[in-house]
C-alpha cells in the first residue's frame, strides 16, 4: 500500500500552494538538486569526456528507458530516452508506415495533441501528395478504421479533458484491419496503469516531464514492440542509433533493437534529474496511484459542481474514462486561472475555454482539494477574476 504521506515528502513544494499542474510539469523532487549537482561536480567536473565511460552516461538512454518500461508493461530493452516528444512522435509514425508500405493514410482524432497532428502532417508532406493524414472525433475513432488506414495514432488521455482512449480495444480494432498503432503516453506514463504489452501497442511515446518529474524540457521516450525492434527502419538515423557509432561508418547501419531509435547526443544533466525522479516509484505503487487518483478528482468535481455554478464539467464524470486531471468549461476561464495562481492555486487554462486541474496522489492530497474548490468558489461569488490583471495574457497559458 502506497504511503502517499511519505511520496508528498519527496517533493519540493512551496509552502502555501497548491499545485494542481502536474499535468503540465511536475514539480522537483527533492533528491533532485543533488543528483544533478553530483552530474555537475562529480562526474562533468572531475571525469570531463571520460565520464562517458567512467560515469555510465552513454548508457543512461537504455537504463532510464527500462526503468519506465516499468511504469508502461514494456519488457526491458524495449524503451530508450532521448530528444523531444516530437521527434519521438515523428520516428514512430515514420517506422509505422514504412511497415505498411501500401498504405497511406494516418487516422488520428481531433483531441489529439496539435504537435503530434503537426508532426504528421510534415512526415506526410515529405513522403508525398499521396500521403494524408485523417482526423475524426474522438468517439468516431473505430468507425472510421477501416483496410487503407496505415497507422492508428492517438493520445491515450485527451489532453483537454482528460476523455481516455480504450488502447486495447482500438488497438486490436486497427489490427484486425491490418494497421498499426502509436500511442502517445504523455498524459498516461505515472498517471495511470498502462500495459504495451498487454495492449499489443506497435509503437509508443512520451514525455518525462509531466508525471515523471524530470523538470522542464525533460527527455522523452520511444517504445517499440519487440516484433517491430530489428526490422523498424528510423527515418531520423542519428550517429546514436547506428551499430558501431565510434567506427565512424559513413554509411549508416541501425544498431539492433530499441537502440536504432536513439537519434543525438543524450541530455545527461536533464537525465540525471530524471533518475532520481523515478526513484519516488520505488515507494509507489501505480494501481494505488490510479485510484487515490479517481478519488481526490471525484472530490473536486463534486466540490465545484456544488459551489461553482457558472463552471461546466469538460471531463468524463466517470473516472474510469479520464486520466488524472479535471478539466471544466468557463467563458472566462482565462482571467480566473489568473486569479487563482494569484491566491497560490496552480492550474492551466487551454483555449478556448478549459480550466485544468491535474491530481497527482504523490503529492495531492484531500486538503489541497477541498483548498482548491473553496478558493475557486470565493473567485467566482467575488468576481475578483475579472480584475485588469488577470486579463492581459501571457506567453504560455
Amino acid at each position: 500500500m502506497t504511503d502517499f504521506a511519505a511520496t508528498k515528502a519527496m517533493f519540493d513544494l512551496p509552502e502555501g500552494m497548491i499545485y494542481l499542474d502536474g499535468n503540465s510539469l511536475g514539480p522537483l523532487p527533492k533528491a533532485a538538486p543533488a543528483r544533478v549537482q553530483k552530474t555537475l561536480n562529480d562526474e562533468w567536473g572531475e571525469m570531463l569526456i571520460t565520464g562517458w565511460n567512467k560515469a555510465g552516461w552513454m548508457d543512461l538512454p537504455t537504463r532510464l528507458g527500462d526503468r519506465i518500461g516499468k511504469l508502461i508493461g514494456a519488457p526491458q530493452g524495449s524503451v530508450v530516452l532521448g530528444d523531444t516528444l516530437s521527434i519521438k512522435v515523428y520516428q514512430a509514425l515514420a517506422s509505422a508506415l514504412a511497415l505498411r508500405p501500401d498504405r497511406r493514410i494516418i487516422l488520428s482524432d481531433t483531441g489529439n495533441f496539435p504537435s503530434d497532428l503537426y508532426m504528421a502532417e510534415g512526415l506526410a508532406r515529405t513522403l508525398g501528395p499521396d500521403y494524408v493524414l485523417k482526423t475524426v472525433a474522438p468517439e468516431d475513432v473505430a468507425a472510421a478504421l477501416d483496410d487503407e488506414i496505415a497507422v492508428l495514432m492517438l493520445t491515450e488521455v485527451d489532453y483537454r479533458t482528460g476523455r481516455l482512449h480504450d488502447m486495447a480495444a482500438l488497438t486490436q480494432h486497427a489490427h484486425s484491419v491490418g494497421a498499426l498503432t502509436v500511442w502517445d503516453l504523455a498524459h498516461s506514463a505515472g498517471a495511470l496503469p498502462v500495459d504495451v504489452t498487454t495492449c499489443k501497442a506497435d509503437f509508443a511515446v512520451g514525455c518525462t516531464y509531466k508525471y515523471l518529474n524530470s523538470g522542464p524540457g525533460g527527455p522523452a521516450f520511444i517504445y517499440v514492440a519487440p516484433e517491430h525492434s530489428d526490422t523498424a527502419t528510423p527515418a531520423l538515423s542519428g550517429w546514436l542509433g547506428h551499430d558501431a557509432p565510434f567506427d565512424f561508418d559513413l554509411t549508416y547501419h541501425p544498431a539492433p533493437g530499441i537502440s536504432r531509435m536513439r537519434v543525438g547526443t543524450p541530455a545527461i544533466v536533464q537525465m540525471a534529474a530524471l533518475d532520481a525522479a523515478l526513484d519516488v516509484w520505488d515507494h509507489a505503487d501505480i494501481a494505488d496511484v490510479r485510484a487515490r487518483s479517481i478519488q481526490l478528482c471525484d472530490m473536486f468535481i463534486e466540490r465545484v459542481e456544488a459551489t461553482c455554478p457558472q463552471l461546466q464539467l469538460a471531463s468524463p464524470r466517470d473516472g474510469t474514462q479520464r486520466g488524472s486531471q479535471v478539466s471544466f468549461r468557463f467563458e472566462h476561464g482565462y482571467p480566473c486561472m489568473q486569479a487563482l495562481i494569484a491566491r497560490g492555486v496552480i492550474g492551466d487554462f487551454r483555449a478556448p475555454d478549459l480550466m485544468r486541474f491535474g491530481f497527482t496522489p504523490l503529492y495531492i492530497g484531500e486538503d489541497e482539494v477541498i483548498g482548491a474548490a473553496r478558493i475557486l468558489a470565493d473567485i467566482l461569488e467575488s468576481g475578483a477574476w475579472d480584475r485588469p490583471e488577470f486579463h492581459a495574457r501571457s506567453a504560455v497559458t
